[in-house]
């Protein structure tokens, strides 16, 4: 497979007038303009296949025609748009689907909580109202999360560097660690439970427990059931709030619409964002047990708390989760996912790459955490995008829109194929 030709529009607009901070136009140096479900054209009219999906805010693709038609005409009979908290029809529709379709058939409860557009928002949110209920302040996390940007969920993100863009100490958190930290065979869970209950462990009785059952930015890793059973067990012992951030796990990513469906928890909050506004609008929630819901009126607020287009986007995204046709569709392409992986780091074992991950969210993680970068650039260079993960960035990660067709699919595994041999080829010759 050909490398495309690199007559790269001018980022010249970019690196002028835009911040140092940005990061993303770093990796994928192109001006991009057209994308439809996992496909994306630069104004050059290349061809990118989409292994990133907006770090998983696209799980139903680009420009998805179900969803955009029906944003695109409530738009043109004046719909509200904006509403801070107000009841709105939209609303409504989207409360009404989500009880029905998805929380339902789980047997859960919870009243629904919209805190802002962002996961940041459902975390700051989720923090505060553990804190209101059970009158303690300790939040305890895990090594390897990631939460989001704003103080309060840096206060429970392990990546150093993101750590100390706060510029202020970070505090009223405790990490622990996570399910296979110390590696197979040891169960932090006891550990965990040895602090919890020692007096003289100086570690006070936390609020909360907030937990990924995958963390996709810190490599990866995955928790098993028997490990999350345990945590939400010991949190139903000393009476400590269970939190799941499924904000990126969440909606299909691991192939059920919760990441912890199959565990069968019932988290006494959770933070969904990201693919909950359907099209890649933005929108959060925080979902939490009605005996929890302690809120006053206008006790945590946002202006863009009421994002009535990701109200319609959402509602009409949840029909996917009628039945099981989308969830069959994600376990097939998910082992062809798997087997490709598995088959890559087994045809070259110089690499000493090694499986992550599950669903649709695996990876290919390096003992060299430079490879993995090296990877995704001779992948886009092929017209592959995907990003890399982990506290070294030493994970190559796939993460394609959910409803990627399987022909699509292939020929982007096929580039990752070719990447993977040219890597092999190129790290031999630079040892």
């Amino acid at each position: 497979m050909k490398t495309l030709v690199q007559d790269k529009p001018s980022l010249q607009v970019f690196e002028k007038l835009e911040s140092e901070v940005r990061s993303y136009c770093r990796s994928f140096e192109t001006v991009f303009a057209k994308a439809k479900n996992a496909k994306i054209w630069d104004v050059s009219g290349r061809e990118f296949i989409d292994f990133f999906a907006g770090a998983g805010a696209l799980n139903y693709g680009h420009n998805n025609d179900r969803l955009r038609g029906k944003v695109v005409d409530y738009m043109l009979a004046d719909g509200v748009t904006h509403s801070l908290d107000m009841a709105t029809a939209a609303k409504e529709s989207f409360l009404l689907r989500f009880q029905e379709t998805i929380l339902k058939p789980r047997g859960l409860s919870y009243k629904v909580m919209f805190p802002g557009p962002t996961g940041t928002n459902a975390v700051e949110s989720a923090m505060k109202i553990a804190r209101k209920v059970t009158g303690r302040t300790g939040i305890l996390c895990f090594t390897n999360a990631f939460h989001g940007m704003t103080l309060g969920s840096l206060s429970i993100t392990g990546n150093s560097f993101k750590r100390m863009g706060a510029g202020v100490p970070l505090s009223q958190s405790v990490f622990m660690p996570y399910d296979g930290y110390f590696g197979e065979g040891v169960d932090t869970t006891a550990y965990i439970e040895k602090l919890l209950d020692d007096p003289g462990s100086g570690v006070d009785l936390p609020a909360a427990i907030i937990l990924e059952t995958v963390q996709g930015e810190g490599g990866l890793n995955v928790a098993s059931k028997e490990w999350l059973r345990k945590v939400e067990s010991l949190c139903r012992k000393r009476g400590i709030l269970l939190i799941v951030d499924d904000i990126q796990m969440g909606c299909g990513r691991t192939g059920t619409f919760f990441s912890f469906d199959e565990a069968g928890l019932a988290p006494d909050i959770v933070c969904l964002s990201k693919s909950i506004g359907g099209l890649g609008l933005p929108m959060a929630i925080t979902l939490i047990k009605p005996e929890f819901d302690t809120w006053a009126p206008g006790e945590h607020n946002g202006t863009f708390r009421g994002n009535n287009l990701a109200f319609i986007a959402a509602a009409e995204a949840l029909h996917y989760w009628e039945n099981e046709q989308l969830e069959q569709e994600i376990k097939r392409k998910a082992e062809l996912i798997r087997v490709t992986l598995e088959r890559l780091v087994k045809q070259h074992p110089e690499l000493k790459g090694r499986l992550k991950g599950k669903g649709f969210i695996q990876g290919i993680a390096f003992d060299k955490p430079e490879l993995a970068d090296k990877l995704c650039s001779l992948a886009f260079a092929k017209g592959l995008i995907m990003e890399t993960s982990g506290p070294r960035s030493e994970v190559a990660k796939l993460m394609p829109p959910l409803t990627i067709e399987f022909d699509v699919l292939e020929k982007g595994l096929s580039i990752l194929t070719e990447s993977m041999k040219e890597l092999a080829l190129t790290a031999g010759k630079e040892q």
